[in-house]
């Protein structure tokens, strides 16, 4: 398989994808932004309960 072959099916497979529209593109990026946003404060919260409890016994 060539290069250029390859490209060829590349560019052909590419013609098949089902691009999102700009609003779906903005509203799955909201949705990560806010999910990781929520997952740091997650993880924020626990480890300052835990320093705090590791202060307890040390």
């Amino acid at each position: 398989m060539g290069l250029s072959q390859y490209l060829s099916e590349t560019k052909g497979e590419i013609k098949h994808v089902s691009w999102p529209t700009r609003k779906q593109s903005i509203a799955y990026t909201a949705v990560v932004i806010i999910i990781s946003i929520a997952v740091g404060v997650f993880l924020g919260l626990f480890d300052v309960l835990f320093a705090y409890i590791l202060k307890l016994f040390i």
